[in-house]
């Protein structure tokens, strides 16, 4: 049964409230259609509710803190774009790379496509350099690390 634009981003809102920010892994199953492709994982991480969980997994054991502030929802036919804000504090490994105890604070602009009210594709674009420099890992040239 097809969903509107105001149920998907129900929908939307509570795989970041609930899942990321609570840590509520089985809204992963709620939320997230077993065919759901998330173009921003590796390959093999990258289907189902599974994906959900292991990404919510890894961000809250990197950033025990994490919280996701959504700024702006819009929905346009099957779609949702939100404009989101994470922060957190590094205190677990993060991809191979060790705490720094720092805080970061990230840009982020999500697109999830949905079907029957679960998301079935998500694309996303963060700001990745600016949170490298937040963590201390990479520095500018010309500039010295805050």
């Amino acid at each position: 049964m097809p969903t509107t634009g105001e149920e998907n981003k129900t929908q939307f809102r509570r795989t970041y409230e609930e899942l990321l920010n609570g840590g509520i892994l089985a809204v992963a199953e709620e939320v997230v259609a077993p065919d759901f492709l998330n173009h921003e994982a590796p390959p093999g991480r990258d289907r189902g509710p599974e994906s959900m969980r292991g990404l919510t997994i890894m961000l809250r054991t990197a950033f025990p803190d994490l919280h996701f502030t959504i700024e702006e929802l819009v929905a346009e036919g099957d779609t949702v774009a939100g404009r989101l804000t994470m922060s957190g504090t590094h205190q677990g490994p993060l991809m191979g790379m060790p705490p720094t105890g720092r805080s970061v604070r990230q840009d982020h602009m999500h697109f999830v496509r949905f079907r029957d009210g679960k998301a079935v594709e998500h694309w996303g674009v963060r700001d990745e350099l600016g949170m490298m420099q937040q963590l201390g890992v990479i520095t500018l040239p010309g500039r010295s690390e805050a």
